[in-house]
């Protein structure tokens, strides 16, 4: 056994194995950088652009709420609208109307007046009024129900879908759009309540809701 002992003021040797060495991560086994940080000796990328302002159509990304028509197909033209409901109104009161002649017609005409032609808000038109509005909601419950198109949405290639996830509205939803719609139209308020709704359909933003698509939470978009 060896007494030789390190000179005063030496360093031990390097291979002693007694002496504890200062720790030093491992290299990465392939070379490459730990997962999730930059390549060695290459500054961070730059964080990803803010989405453009008030795009109806952009998908949202990571910065606040993603938009509803993410991945919908565009929103349909106002004038596209009102033709398609146009078209819907005359397949509807057409065959009301011829219906409602063997019994006097749905307006009675009282020939007292001036010009002889001042329409009665008698009972008799009420009770038509009425049945015109049950058509009416049941037509519109039940093509936007089916696949959201009624036959006028179908010939301008237009549909109803729901604004939170584009899929065809449930019956309450369809039902709920239909009274808005057809309620105050046919038994106090025609004139004003179609004004408002083709007003909103040029003005509101950004989804071109009509009074009955915000009741019932939907939108009209181009039909794929």
């Amino acid at each position: 056994m060896s007494n030789d002992q390190p000179t005063p003021g030496q360093p031990p040797e390097d291979d002693d194995p007694f002496l504890k060495k200062p720790q030093e991560p491992p290299p990465p086994s392939d070379g490459q950088p730990p997962y999730g940080q930059p390549p060695y000796g290459s500054a961070p990328p730059p964080p990803p652009p803010p989405p453009p302002p008030n795009d109806p159509y952009g998908s949202g990304g990571g910065f606040g709420a993603p938009d509803p028509l993410a991945g919908m197909p565009p929103l349909a033209e106002p004038g596209k609208r009102i033709l398609a409901r146009l078209i819907d109104f005359l397949i509807i009161s057409i065959p009301l109307y011829l219906i409602s002649l063997p019994w006097g017609g749905a307006i009675d005409v009282d020939g007292d007046g001036d010009n002889g032609f001042n329409a009665a808000y008698s009972g008799h038109q009420l009770l038509w009024s009425l049945i015109g509005l049950a058509v009416y909601v049941a037509y519109d419950t039940y093509f936007t129900h089916k696949d959201g198109r009624t036959i006028g949405k179908r010939l301008l290639k237009l549909r109803v879908a729901m604004l939170n996830d584009g899929r065809v509205p449930d019956t309450s939803a369809a039902l709920m759009r239909a009274v808005v719609l057809w309620a105050p139209a046919l038994l106090c308020c025609p004139c004003l309540w179609w004004l408002i709704n083709i007003v909103l359909m040029f003005t509101d933003k950004p989804y071109r809701q009509a009074l009955q698509d915000k009741a019932a939470k939907t939108v009209v978009v181009v039909a794929r």
